[in-house]
């Protein structure tokens, strides 16, 4: 039976401040339960709210460089990221989060990365100059497990917006940015 999924850390939790420990074993009993836990409150979360395509560790109070993805319907896990490459082309996106549901940011991110991490067989992977979907998605979880919230790359002080104002004003906020997330 899957483990019950956990409670998604909100902002404001000094445990999503942490600096995330590298996972050192992939076959420790704790680390095989926390892995499980973190898929299952990823699918809990989409299932709950229709978004989220990634968790980080940190979000649910595991300070542990790891992260669980669905990506295309596949479901993946990232253990000890690193941003290998950063495009300097940069763009702009509402970016939002499990740890702040009920809150939008305007925020910056390269163009794409190239991002070098084992799965949870301890084989390495790299995955060159991603497609910009990808690529905003992990700069994302990987900033969690450097402590950095999304609110901390805010453009400006006026790219803070409530998910409800965001969505009554779809069509304005869209316009403030350059890509929206689903874009192809």
């Amino acid at each position: 039976m899957p483990p019950a999924p956990a409670n998604v850390l909100l902002i404001g939790d000094l445990r999503l401040r942490e600096i995330s420990a590298p996972v050192h074993d992939l076959n420790e009993p704790e680390f095989l339960h926390a892995r499980e836990i973190l898929a299952a409150t990823l699918e809990d979360f989409r299932k709950v709210h229709a978004f989220g395509r990634a968790i980080s560790a940190p979000q649910i109070g595991i300070s542990k460089r790891f992260i669980a993805l669905n990506l295309d319907g596949r479901r993946h896990t990232m253990v000890n990221p690193v941003i290998l490459w950063r495009d300097v082309r940069t763009f702009t996106l509402w970016d939002d989060c499990m740890s702040f549901p009920f809150l939008l940011v305007r925020v910056s991110r390269s163009d794409s990365i190239s991002v070098k991490f084992s799965d949870q067989q301890g084989k390495v992977h790299i995955w060159e100059r991603l497609d910009r979907a990808t690529s905003e998605l992990l700069q994302h979880e990987i900033d969690h497990l450097d402590g950095i919230l999304a609110v901390d790359r805010a453009v400006d002080r006026q790219s803070l917006v409530s998910r409800e104002v965001f969505e009554a004003n779809r069509d304005a906020f869209t316009r403030q940015v350059d890509y929206t997330i689903g874009d192809s």
